[in-house]
């Protein structure tokens, strides 16, 4: 494997990755080769955000979960369309 050297980073760049590497209990070079698959995947692909199963998974109890929530005048309106006779 080829070694990722950074030369001339800005510090803040760097403080930021050691931030990601400390959080995730990475080491630097660990940190540094998965922000750039990352990165490449954004880059390369469509730009649309994707949820691997299990986040999807999770995404969708909670949105049933919400869904489940019973009609009131308060809470439960939040966010949802009023209904018109034409709908």
């Amino acid at each position: 494997m080829t070694d990722i050297v950074l030369k001339d980073a800005d510090p803040v760049l760097v403080d930021r990755i050691k931030r990601v590497a400390d959080t995730r209990g990475w080491t630097m070079p660990r940190a540094l080769q998965y922000l750039l698959e990352q990165g490449l995947h954004v880059y390369e692909g469509d730009g649309a955000v994707r949820f691997d199963n299990s986040e999807a998974d999770v995404l969708q109890a909670a949105i049933a979960a919400l869904e489940q929530v019973p009609d009131d005048p308060g809470y439960a309106a939040i966010g949802r369309v009023a209904k018109t006779d034409e709908s």
